[in-house]
């Protein structure tokens, strides 16, 4: 039996980069026969019973399986060991920003979980004749690698499906459109100069331990955790000093900023002596040189920062400070709240209509809500019809508004500032207050995407936070869509048992 399991999992491998699985192995339950239940009303549910629809509509699960394949497929051979099919990877990773999970949990359920199983197609009748289990780094490494530019066609595409097969019954019917802001968070700590400072110290310290480590021939570093120890001791003597009260404070915090800079100052000294020397026989030895050129010059930056700001005065400008020496796309984010008053990451625009859909989604770059608005319905006017659409304040501006309602019968943007007497007239009608009051819908699709993930990323980098957050707002719609489409069966089953009470 053991000799059974591995041989069915090697042919597996061999056979994979396909879309789904052409051939059945004996044992296996076909996708299209995966039963949802209609008593279960959780999340994880909902999402299936899309992923199960789209399955069995060709024209749409061809449209995604396309898209997959122009970015996955992108430049490799069809030769060779290939990785996860292209269905798996795409159920795999809408699982995962459904529940907001991370990958050791969807490892988990991958592997468990029976309704999961057999939408991906791995569902065998009897465990005992085949079994496919998914490897935890086979799951993190397909997923991990998807694109934001690739989600974005894939949500398109999604959101057409919900929009002919399950919400509108008539292609005529226009839409009703909310557009609102809110942050998601990078995986970051709150950032001060001194210990942005300290992150460049001790990942720099860090390379240079792998390559003591290696070899003996290393001078200079015997007492490379010294280093370390007193560096960060003085980096919390500044910053005890600079949170505490009490007399003399400014003359305290100047006296531990100059130690703590000296220090560092000698160390940044050393690491651009160490540099051109250390060996490259390997690649990891390369990794380390590129850490080393990564961080030598930012330790240089904050040396700068810290002694212009405590120890000459000087108010630094917002646009050279730096909030992650990491996630270096992070921005410092004030959206006029009390709690948080500052947010740590990046803004993203959601448009959602009628259904609750989000029909368009954008990461701002430093921009402010008005700053998007004429982009933003370039973008859903060349795709959609458009009845009315609602913005809050920080959307307004006059040409924004002017130049929108050329487009749109309805535009319900309320003026930021004081009104004349026709935007009193205006925003005072039936019709304004009833768009205006339905604009807090949009809210609540915030705040469901916070719920399931999209409070924080916890992924590193640029590239892989704009694909988190395509995965979230994918997974989003079609649980949406998993919704609506169970509730209609719910409604179909009692219709049924009614008129089967009825006959009898």
């Amino acid at each position: 039996m053991r000799f059974a399991k591995t041989r069915y999992s090697f042919q597996l491998i061999q056979n994979m980069r396909n879309r789904f699985e052409q051939q059945l192995q004996l044992g296996i339950t076909p996708i299209e026969d995966t039963i949802i239940s209609l008593k279960a009303k959780d999340s994880l549910t909902e999402l299936l019973a899309a992923l199960l629809k789209i399955y069995k509509t060709p024209k749409y699960s061809n449209k995604i399986f396309t898209v997959l394949e122009k970015y996955i497929s992108k430049g490799k051979k069809d030769t060779g060991r290939k990785g996860m099919n292209l269905w798996r990877i795409f159920v795999l990773s809408q699982v995962r920003l459904c529940k907001g999970l991370g990958y050791a949990d969807l490892h988990d359920l991958a592997n468990n979980h029976l309704t999961l199983r057999s939408i991906l197609g791995a569902k065998t009748i009897n465990s005992e004749f085949c079994h496919i289990e998914f490897e935890y780094q086979t799951i993190y490494d397909n997923i991990s690698g998807l694109e934001g530019s690739m989600l974005k066609e894939i949500n398109e595409i999604i959101v057409e499906f919900g929009h002919k097969k399950v919400f509108k019954k008539k292609e005529a019917v226009p839409l009703h459109l909310k557009s609102d802001s809110f942050v998601v968070e990078s995986n970051v700590h709150f950032p001060t100069d001194y210990n942005l400072l300290w992150d460049c110290a001790r990942k720099c310290l860090d390379a240079i331990l792998k390559f003591t480590q290696k070899y003996d021939n290393i001078a200079g570093w015997r007492k490379l955790a010294d280093w370390r120890r007193e560096l960060k001791g003085l980096m919390r003597e500044l910053g005890k000093a600079s949170s505490s009260g009490g007399k003399g404070k400014p003359e305290r915090v100047k006296k531990a900023a100059k130690k703590y800079l000296q220090k560092a100052i000698a160390l940044n000294i050393k690491l651009k002596k160490a540099l051109p020397v250390l060996p490259i026989a390997d690649m990891k030895e390369l990794v380390s040189i590129d850490m080393l050129e990564h961080f030598i010059p930012l330790i240089d930056l904050h040396i700068d920062l810290i002694t212009r700001r405590i120890l000459q005065g000087e108010k630094i400008p917002h646009e050279e400070k730096m909030f992650s020496v990491f996630e270096t796309y992070t921005e410092w984010i004030k959206k006029g709240k009390k709690r948080p008053n500052v947010e740590l990451g990046k803004k993203l625009n959601i448009t959602t209509d009628q259904f609750h859909l989000i029909i368009d989604y954008q990461i701002m770059e430093n921009e402010q809500d008005r700053d998007i608005a004429i982009e933003l319905a370039d973008r859903v006017l060349e795709k959609h019809t458009v009845k009315t659409w609602s913005f809050d304040k920080g959307y307004w501006n006059k040409d924004n508004k002017q130049i929108l309602q050329l487009c749109i019968p309805q535009v319900i943007m309320p003026k930021l500032g004081k009104k004349n007497n026709a935007e009193k007239e205006e925003e005072s009608s039936k019709s304004f207050k009833k768009y205006r009051n339905l604009h807090s819908a949009v809210e609540s699709n915030i705040n469901e995407l916070e719920h399931r993930g999209l409070d924080r990323c916890p992924d590193r980098g640029a590239k892989h936070f704009a694909s988190y957050i395509g995965l979230g707002v994918c997974s989003y719609n079609l649980k949406k869509i998993g919704k609506c489409i169970l509730d209609e069966e719910r409604e179909e089953l009692k219709r049924t048992k009614v008129q089967y009470k009825e006959a009898a």
